[in-house]
């Protein structure tokens, strides 16, 4: 207790002051499992090391608008098969108290940071576990060819086959560029692993200091090249509790409060001390089940379980009505959705015949697992579970809930030890590709990223076609069948999109809500 009010009290010595120092406070819902993004999958962990790196290519300021980065410029030719990268010149690393950099930026940064992802003989291949879940699902062990330079400042990707999200998947995190120069040197050092906990990149701050659960501290980056941090300090305040974040907020003891309840809205929206952005959510939760163990690896048990939801009921309970039911993985806000897709009927009649006629008898005993954290298409995973296990017991299941730390519960779904799971995903770039890769198998293997471990010949085809095809309407009629094909099948039930709320301080200016569901803060200010 008495460390915890400590924080809280340090912080609001940081925000009074802010006059003097500009310190902006980012009341954040978690701890990042490290700060390197080549090995993250989770948004925690993609914020805390946001502000540090740049990539190639970058998403305009609140938008999925696709802009140059570390590449200036870019040219693309043999069919879309080759893309020249001219590299940004004069770009400064940033230095801490162990390292110095001695040159700029340059095209062995880029080579260094992909390699390490794609080379098992890279010295970095195996360092922190050597997992890069992103940079597999978004194909890239099968996309590239190769990735040579030319000269210092140009550099050359050679891929198999063309691929019309290439320049937007370069624009997420995980293609983050780290300095080579930094590795070589904590190689040498014989520890590579603090290249993942200790960053250095090129962004618009640099990294400070760290205290897990409670504070990440970050400075701005005065030599950056990119829109400028208008702030000198900026301060992350660990708070997981979704009420503890708001009472930090109305205190004063941080600016922008991650993820707040739906609850809160409505009082923070009278609250002239604060202001509420929001925007619909490129986003959607859902229940996945495990196809790969018996009896859900039939979808007519896939379906009545389905079925036996009030999706309804949780729009208005745990949304307060802030979000829309979901008909297929993308939200009707993406070009490719089919809006004749039917919505899933609440049905618990017709899930108890489903069941008996695909032999479950009941009672029958299933695991439900609820996210731990808060996210905007998920705000409260243990109140949803509760729900669903209400529902479920209408029909004769029994739901038993559990739940992990959100690393483990990630790994353990990821792994297949869940029956049925809640997750959901915000997309990273816009294209419809990165929804529906979340049921793809590549090579016929059930992907990490893919919880339900469904897999279908078809649907997998037409992911790979689509991805090479660069004529919209033709793209849009593939991803129409993969939605048709996901609806049938029912791997998982889609629960709802939902209305992405940020909750700030009404003298922060310059806030600009991504699509994306980043947390962005170079070009914010405080009155």
């Amino acid at each position: 207790m008495m460390r915890s009010l400590g924080l809280a009290l340090g912080l609001g010595v940081a925000v009074m002051g802010a006059a003097q120092a500009k310190t902006l406070v980012y009341c954040s819902e978690g701890s990042p499992e490290n700060f390197q993004p080549a090995i993250n999958t989770t948004g925690t962990s993609f914020d805390a090391a946001r502000p540090v790196y740049n990539r190639l290519t970058e998403f305009k300021r609140g938008t999925t608008e696709v802009v140059p980065g570390l590449a200036q410029s870019w040219d693309i030719a043999d069919g879309g098969k080759t893309i020249t990268f001219h590299l940004r010149k004069g770009v400064k690393f940033h230095a801490n108290k162990i390292f110095t950099p001695t040159r700029d930026f340059d095209a062995d940064d880029v080579l260094f940071s992909f390699n390490r992802q794609w080379k098992p003989d890279n010295p970095y291949y195996k360092v922190s576990g050597g997992k890069y879940d992103y940079f597999s699902d978004m194909d890239m062990p099968n996309l590239l060819a190769s990735i040579e330079k030319t000269d210092a400042y140009t550099v050359v990707f050679h891929l198999k086959s063309p691929n019309v999200a290439i320049l937007a998947n370069l624009a997420m995190d995980f293609a983050a560029i780290s300095s080579a120069e930094y590795a070589d040197f904590l190689l040498k050092k014989g520890t590579p692993e603090v290249l993942d906990q200790v960053p250095l990149g090129t962004g618009a701050f640099y990294f400070v200091s760290y205290q897990k659960d409670a504070v990440i501290r970050y400075k701005k980056n005065p030599d950056y090249f990119g829109e400028k941090a208008l702030v000198d300090d900026l301060v992350y305040a660990i708070t997981p509790d979704a009420t503890a974040r708001y009472a930090k907020l109305k205190a004063g003891e941080c600016h922008i409060n991650a993820y707040p309840r739906p609850a809160d809205l409505a009082e923070m929206q009278k609250d002239a001390s604060l202001k509420v952005m929001s925007a619909s959510g490129l986003n959607v939760a859902y229940w996945a089940f495990n196809a790969q163990k018996p009896p859900f690896d039939k979808k007519d048990v896939r379906q009545a379980l389905a079925m036996a939801i009030d999706r309804d009921a949780i729009v208005k309970d745990v949304y307060l009505g802030a979000a829309e039911k979901a008909s297929t993985l993308i939200p009707r806000t993406m070009w490719a959705f089919d809006k004749d897709i039917p919505q899933v009927a609440y049905d618990p009649a017709k899930a108890k015949q489903m069941l008996a006629a695909a032999g479950v008898k009941t009672p029958f005993d299933i695991d439900l697992w609820y996210m731990p954290v808060s996210r905007p298409y998920n705000p409260n995973g243990k109140r949803i579970g509760e729900m669903m296990q209400a529902d479920l017991a209408k029909i004769g299941v029994n739901a038993k809930l559990q739940t992990y730390e959100w690393g483990e519960y990630r790994k353990r779904v990821a792994n297949g030890e869940d029956t049925t799971a809640q997750y959901g995903w915000t997309g990273d770039n816009g294209d419809p590709d990165n929804f529906f890769f979340l049921r793809g198998c590549p090579g016929g293997k059930p992907g990490d990223s893919n919880p339900t471990k469904w897999c279908n010949k078809e649907f997998d085809d037409l992911l790979v076609k689509a991805r090479v095809t660069s004529d919209q309407g033709e793209r849009v009629k593939l991803y129409k069948r993969m939605q048709e094909i996901e609806h049938d099948e029912a791997p998982e039930l889609l629960l709802v999109h939902s209305t992405v709320y940020e909750a700030m301080r009404a003298n922060v200016v310059g806030f600009k809500q991504s699509p994306l569901g980043t947390q962005i803060f170079e070009g914010v200010d405080l009155k």
